[in-house]
């Protein structure tokens, strides 16, 4: 392309080039006015004097056009996975592609738009915003939108865009979808576990009459536990059973109706931590004790532990004649403890303690009814396990895990992680465990026992037990079987972890699923599925993991550490997934458990209009114009941009620069000669 210009390159300054025409011209004017002799001669001689200080200079230019810049933003979201809509959309962005590489003098950039990471929506304009930043205005030629319509950072006011170019947009889907959906609109994000929970829900569905019953179905970690009847578009609660502590996944699911475009937003989920405020511990100390204090200090120090504490200080056997008036004892509330409030403990502890007719042998049936309907019992043993007083002769005994043999191994030994130890999380990293032996200071008691059932992941003298650790039916019972952990407590040797191995069997004992030996749990990590299987096996079951899709895969677990297999699934589809290994189940959700992007699913033209219309582009539905784009076309930038079937760009009008050349046009020769001939036609006008 040659573009021709005249530029002017003066030789003296403009004010006084000004002033000296100014001059001439007034010169001229008199002398045409006297009439006198020459005067259009005496004008034409001024006027080349000015041109020649004035300099022109003729400018030829050698430009290449720009292309115009054309942004096309694709819409990949989780709304345009529904029915044919992603076939749509790429049918519509090869065509968009093939068509604009045809025209000449326009650039294409592309760029896709997925599910924005902190659910603030399908945020296509600021993509589009991206896009552009270093396009100046002569060369944007406009942009294209190929999306379902459910854009939410359309800007309110569609001036304000400021494009400077047509916005055509390009929408998937049909125009009469149906959607019907569950909303929730309170749920709690952490609940105390025994308080009462509820969670406010709507379902919304524009077909049916306000009120309009439809069933709702509540499920708890991926159990049904009860069904309601919801109004159409009306306000509804449902209470939660909270019936354990940690992860909580609730889900409601309205059932489905016939023809709509999704059911992914008829289930709402809602993720609970559920957390224990207090945990009401009863301590009995059959007698007082150089390691009595032990318990009590472990158990004090956390602020979350309510503890009843009681010591046998003056058992029934003992007469010795004082005046019952002179005793400052506190009696022993047993009816009250272990008949009446008995089920408001979470945990009973017996330290050291035997029968020696405190607790009528009625009680203790209580007890073992307690631990089989979910309570938890731990029985701190010293040489009181293995006499004919010992717990194990009451009908506690029956819920006990380890029988006496009636020997006291009375030795030093270390305590030591046996084999399966290593694979339970109460023991499996103690600290100074992993040395042999461990790091750890001695013990030298240990009640010898036969285990009947349950693990034992710490042993004494002689390999024997020293921790057992039993399920009995829905309850649990923690037996340890030496009265020594106190060594640990005073440094004697070096001491040892005892608040760590004492907190940790009484997490166990409450069912803290971090320290379970069979469990399955899936944790959602960015766009990440991290599976975890904790066993004591030493090959762990197949893993399956069904998505939001419905369709199953495995999933390859890997020995993190001894007990404990990870696997992981990468780049996992938004929404619920179910993990199982054929005994255990757990539930993970992939994303925001209430999307933005999937409240509302219905394809729309009515949010991008606005924008398109005042920008002087195009909103198209592409089912209505046979699934196939409109015609495109160039158009100059004063031009109209969209018509009856077919919508167009802005050429550009910015080149670039390659070559110049410049000519003086009254320099040189030329002007030389020009002012020679003027001045020597006045000299002979004069001359006549």
């Amino acid at each position: 392309m040659t573009r021709f210009a005249v530029d002017f390159e003066p030789l003296i300054a403009w004010w006084m080039i000004a002033g000296l025409g100014g001059l001439l011209a007034l010169l001229g004017l008199y002398a045409l006015f006297r009439r006198l002799p020459g005067a259009w001669l005496r004008l034409l001689a001024a006027a080349l004097l000015v041109v020649a200080l004035v300099n022109p200079v003729l400018q030829r230019e050698e430009r290449d056009p720009l292309p115009a810049v054309v942004a096309l933003v694709v819409d990949e979201s989780g709304s345009q996975g529904i029915g044919e809509r992603r076939a749509q959309t790429e049918s519509a962005v090869a065509a968009l592609k093939q068509r604009i590489a045809a025209l000449s003098g326009f650039e294409l950039r592309e760029v896709r738009v997925g599910d924005a990471p902190d659910d603030t929506g399908t945020a296509l304009f600021g993509a589009l915003s991206e896009a552009l930043d270093d396009v100046p205005p002569d060369r944007l030629g406009g942009a294209v939108m190929v999306t379902d319509g459910i854009v939410h950072d359309t800007p309110s006011d569609p001036a304000s865009l400021g494009l400077g170019a047509p916005l055509h947009a390009l929408i998937t889907g049909e125009e009469d979808e149906y959607d019907r959906r569950i909303v929730l609109d309170k749920a709690p994000r952490f609940a105390i576990l025994g308080e009462n929970q509820s969670l406010t829900y709507r379902v919304l569905d524009d077909r049916l009459a306000p009120g309009q019953r439809l069933r709702v179905t509540l499920r708890i970690d991926g159990r049904e536990v009860a069904t309601d009847m919801a109004g159409a578009g009306e306000s509804e609660t449902i209470d939660l059973p909270i019936d354990h502590a940690g992860r909580t996944i609730v889900e409601l699911e309205v059932e489905p109706a016939e023809g709509e475009i999704t059911t992914d937003n008829n289930v709402a989920v809602a993720e609970i931590d559920v957390v224990r405020e207090h945990l009401r511990v009863l301590l009995v100390s059959g007698e007082p004790h150089a390691g009595e204090r032990t318990w009590r200090n472990v158990l004090k120090a956390d602020a979350a532990v309510d503890l009843v504490h009681f010591t046998i200080l003056r058992p029934p056997e003992k007469q010795d004649g004082t005046p019952i008036h002179e005793l400052s004892l506190i009696a022993f509330p047993t009816r009250e403890l272990f008949s009446e409030k008995i089920d408001e403990f979470d945990l009973i502890i017996f330290d050291r303690y035997q029968r020696r007719g405190v607790l009528p042998i009625l009680y203790f049936d209580n007890i073992a009814r307690y631990v089989r309907d979910g309570g938890a019992v731990l029985i701190a043993a010293g040489p009181d396990y293995s006499t004919p007083a010992s717990l194990y002769r009451t009908p506690l005994g029956s819920v006990l895990p380890a029988e006496p043999t009636g020997e006291v191994l009375e030795e030093p030994y270390r305590p030591s992680v046996t084999e399966l130890g290593t694979k339970h999380p109460v023991t499996r990293d103690l600290p100074g465990a992993a040395s042999d032996p461990p790091d750890w200071s001695r013990w030298f008691r240990l009640v010898d026992t036969e285990v009947i059932r349950g693990d034992v992941p710490l042993q004494g003298a002689k390999g024997r037990p020293l921790l057992v650790l039993s399920h009995e039916d829905r309850g649990r019972i923690a037996m340890l079987l030496s009265d020594h952990a106190w060594l640990w407590a005073r440094g004697f040797e070096g001491g040892g972890p005892h608040g760590a191995l004492l907190r940790r069997i009484v997490h166990w004992l409450m069912g803290e699923p971090e320290l379970e030996e069979e469990a399955l749990s899936a944790e959602a990590e960015g766009s990440s599925l991290t599976v975890e299987r904790q066993t004591l096996s030493d090959n762990p079951p197949a893993v399956t993991a069904t998505g939001p899709n419905g369709e199953t895969e495995d999933v390859p677990m890997e020995r993190a550490e001894p007990g404990l297999w990870r696997g992981k699934i990468e780049n996992a589809d938004l929404g619920l997934y179910k993990v199982s290994d054929g005994k255990l189940t757990t539930l993970a959700h992939i994303g925001t458990a209430d999307p933005v992007e999937f409240r509302e699913v219905t394809s729309t033209t009515e949010r991008l209009a606005p924008v398109a219309q005042s920008s002087g582009g195009a909103v198209v539905r592409l089912a209505e114009n046979g699934g196939s784009i409109p015609r495109i076309a160039a158009v100059s930038r004063r031009a109209a941009a969209a018509g009856s079937g077919w919508i167009g760009f802005k050429r550009s009008d910015a080149t670039i620069l390659k070559s110049v050349d410049r000519l003086p046009l009254f320099g040189g020769l030329l002007g030389l000669a020009l002012m020679i001939g003027a001045f020597a036609a006045l000299w002979w006008r004069e001359g006549r």
